[in-house]
């Protein structure tokens, strides 16, 4: 089975768009094309010519950039009822795409041509048929998207598989069937699948594309590969309409390290993590850390005994090793980790400290101290490493602050601007006094800190802040409770988590704020050193 390869079409682009809150600019587009691009993706249905100029005029963009693996494909409907192919202005805009590869869908299920269509089930198999054979007399490659595939096996299955005969007929290559309502369950997968692998598996390739709805995406995908598909589509995130599409970023890795399947070069399985951090990026959306393989949580320990065997073979509790997906294992601070966890931390800063150093015992002091006063450390990587540092000796601050001061803005004077914050610092013996205008008082206060320290260190202009979590820690004390602040921040390439608690919020996400960005500065100098 090693050398059985599976094509992979990815719809990030086009499906993945119809997903709520998602939009992406033609510029976004482009930056996710090459991503996918350089993980070495087959196919990436990028969007629906005929819909929207945003997508034409992105087709047209593309003719000026070579991809270097992928093959773009352009997505639209078959002919509409009743007239002549080259009179539909879809397809017209499909050729205009200009792409080697199209993606055609149609319906197989007959209450969607009856009832929503308006058509007769031998004018639907015509459309499919004459849509295909137009676009292959054109040069082109065609995937037929086998729209409600399943609902329709399940209602009429010989109509079903007469709608992907129609598309062979014409001329597909691959015809991909679609779980289109996202309620199949895996044992009708797999007998659909199979029916159309007897039926049809020697004239054309067979593929698969699910949807979420019942969190069955993923299996329903890996049980058709399993029962003869060789297309899978799915979208790179698993974001999509209503709860999501199959996620490629598990698709792939399961079919290739677990089941033995090539969807990708070897050597390319490394990027998966990078590629999904970029393309959560560009997509403007925190990436889920509880996602296999990619996400930030896909190799954490975090119970003492667990972390203690992992220091000792990670196969005691990791599947496959991180570093294959390019990921990394995370130990989470806590107080249910052992003294193993914090050695190993301490040690990336500072080698040559031991069990029996006494600053290990001092930094556990200090953790359970803090903890006690409503830190948490396990989500908090960027605030540990700081707060290690300081008991070691490794830390310096990098500014001092004399003051902040922050104040509500109402009513608004302008679009996105409702508090201001003005902020004095000194930075080795200079003072520099700034103010910022924000979306909240932590945005002016972000922005004001921003303003006060890139005269010094321009790398701050890097740090963009990803998510801002606010926890009440004591709700009987109703206002005056004591709050945690967690701030995630990027500087594109690397994700890190600071922590701030006060009774007043403000300052909590104050402290937050000023270990992001020290921890950023401090991380930049230690690379530069090789350390």
């Amino acid at each position: 089975m090693a050398d059985m390869k599976v094509e992979i079409l990815d719809s990030t682009l086009r499906d993945g768009a119809q997903g709520e809150g998602i939009s992406f600019s033609v510029q976004d587009k482009i930056h996710i094309c090459q991503a996918l691009d350089e993980l070495g993706i087959a196919l990436i249905e990028a969007g629906n010519p005929g819909s929207n100029p945003k997508d034409m005029e992105f087709f047209q963009e593309m003719k000026k950039i070579q991809l270097k693996t992928s093959k773009l494909a352009a997505f639209g409907s078959t002919r509409r009822k009743d007239i002549k192919c080259a009179e539909d202005v879809n397809l017209q805009s499909l050729l205009a795409a200009g792409t080697e590869w199209v993606v055609i869908f149609g319906k197989s299920w007959t209450f969607q041509v009856t009832d929503i269509i308006k058509t007769t089930l031998e004018e639907n198999l015509a459309m499919i048929r004459d849509t295909c054979a137009f676009l292959k007399e054109q040069g082109k490659h065609v995937v037929y998207d086998a729209e409600h595939f399943f609902t329709g096996f399940q209602d009429d299955p010989e109509y079903a598989l007469k709608s992907l005969e129609a598309a062979v007929e014409g001329g597909a290559e691959t015809l991909a069937l679609c779980e289109t309502k996202g309620g199949c369950m895996l044992k009708d997968c797999e007998k659909a699948v199979k029916a159309a692998v007897e039926r049809i598996g020697n004239r054309a390739v067979i593929g698969i594309h699910t949807h979420n709805d019942c969190g069955l995406a993923v299996a329903n995908s890996l049980i058709a590969v399993e029962s003869g598909a060789r297309h899978v589509q799915g979208t790179f995130l698993g974001f999509g309409e209503r709860t999501g599409n199959a996620n490629l970023s598990c698709i792939i890795p399961d079919l290739q390290l677990k089941l033995g399947y090539k969807c990708i070069e070897d050597e390319k399985m490394k990027n998966l993590t990078s590629i999904a951090k970029r393309v959560a990026e560009i997509t403007n959306i925190a990436l889920n850390p509880q996602l296999p393989f990619v996400g930030g949580a896909a190799f954490s320990h975090k119970a003492g005994m667990h972390i203690d065997a992992v220091l000792k073979n990670p196969e005691a509790y990791e599947h496959i090793s991180p570093e294959s997906v390019g990921n990394e294992r995370v130990f989470l601070m806590s107080e249910v980790a052992g003294r193993s966890t914090i050695i190993e931390k301490i040690q990336k800063i500072d080698p040559t400290i031991t069990k029996s150093s006494p600053q290990v015992a001092e930094l556990v002091a200090k953790m359970k101290e803090l903890e006690f006063e409503g830190y948490q450390f396990e989500g908090a990587d960027g605030s540990f490493e700081l707060l290690a540092r300081k008991v070691i000796g490794r830390y310096k601050p990098f500014f001092t602050l004399h003051y902040y001061q922050t104040n509500g803005v109402n009513p608004r004077p302008e679009e996105g601007v409702c508090a201001c914050a003005q902020i004095k610092v000194e930075v080795e013996g200079q003072i520099e006094v700034t103010a910022g205008e924000g979306d909240g008082p932590v945005n002016a206060l972000d922005i004001a800190l921003r303003k006060a320290l890139s005269r010094f260190y321009p790398a701050v202009n890097q740090i963009r802040l990803t998510d801002y979590k606010v926890r009440v820690l004591d709700g009987k004390s109703a206002t005056a409770s004591k709050v945690r602040v967690l701030i995630e921040s990027s500087d594109g390439k690397n994700t890190w988590t600071t922590v701030g608690v006060s009774c007043d919020v403000m300052e909590a996400s104050w402290l937050a704020l000023c270990d992001s960005f020290e921890y950023k500065l401090i991380n930049d100098i230690e690379k530069h050193l090789g350390r």
